[in-house]
């Protein structure tokens, strides 16, 4: 199967310009799951749209999900109430079904007058072609390593959990309304973890994603990348690699191939293109 993880910075490219149909472009037409960052609705910074919905309608044969973390107030009342919400975060197509969603909010500190974020990691069963498996999209905190510690705890938590607790409804729910449109949805072990992590490869953040106790792998890494490239964005200090494709241990053996698309030009940060034998 075939992944694409790009935070759109809400479709504002290296021009300046927003624009959706560019990502849709530089995405392509061929992956399997589309895991997208910064997707947002209703902000005056691009246009006042509802930018999910105007993303599903140029992936046409999708499914989607989106999680937001911010989620705010935007409601309208002319001659009558229109009830809205100004929302930023994380959204997930897949050309196969999406058999059960969760978004899980992150820890999130105050930071006086640093911007601070609610974060939030969204949960997807997908079917595949062999078995279901998860798969996490989602952005963590730019403006401190502490929050993203924090983050990265709670992340891990819910991998080694959600598998024990089942799926997003359980149990034999013969002759009630439960059992009438489908069987109980699974929570397979198997994950793969895709997404803006605003951390480099030599942080404390990132030891912790790939401690013995995470039992996560690098997926840049499982492909035999070289540890050095890789850079998905441009700070001050120059190119660094902050956009990652993690996978349970299991996984890694599976990886056949990840690489960054350079010549994207739809955000401030590079897409990523991975690709696992499922």
């Amino acid at each position: 199967m075939r992944f694409v993880s790009y935070n759109i910075q809400y479709g504002t490219g290296k021009d300046g310009r927003v624009d959706l149909p560019r990502i849709a472009t530089e995405v392509g037409p061929q992956p399997d799951v589309i895991a997208l960052q910064e997707v947002e609705r209703y902000f005056s910074a691009s246009g006042m749209t509802d930018q999910v919905a105007e993303i599903a309608a140029l992936f046409p044969q999708y499914r989607w999900v989106y999680g937001p973390g911010v989620d705010l107030d935007a409601s309208l009342r002319d001659d009558r109430l229109i009830s809205r919400r100004r929302q930023f975060g994380n959204m997930l197509l897949s050309k196969t079904p999406i058999l059960s969603s969760r978004n899980h909010l992150l820890p999130k500190r105050e930071l006086g007058r640093v911007l601070s974020l609610q974060r939030a990691a969204l949960e997807c069963v997908i079917a595949t072609p062999k078995e279901p498996i998860r798969v996490y999209c989602l952005h963590l905190a730019h403006a401190s390593a502490e929050e993203r510690l924090l983050q990265i705890a709670r992340l891990l938590e819910l991998l080694r959990e959600a598998p024990e607790a089942g799926g997003v409804w359980s149990g034999d729910a013969d002759g009630l309304k439960w059992s009438l449109d489908a069987s109980p949805p699974p929570m397979p072990r198997p994950a793969v973890i895709l997404g803006d992590f605003n951390l480099a490869p030599d942080s404390a953040e990132y030891a912790l994603l790939t401690g013995a106790e995470a039992d996560l792998r690098d997926a840049w890494l499982a492909a035999g990348n070289d540890p050095a490239e890789g850079a998905t964005c441009n700070e001050d200090k120059g190119p660094v690699r902050i956009d990652y494709g993690f996978l349970t241990a299991g996984l890694a053996g599976r990886v056949r191939g990840m690489r960054v698309d350079r010549d994207a030009q739809g955000s401030d940060h590079q897409p990523l293109h991975l690709e696992v034998e499922l």
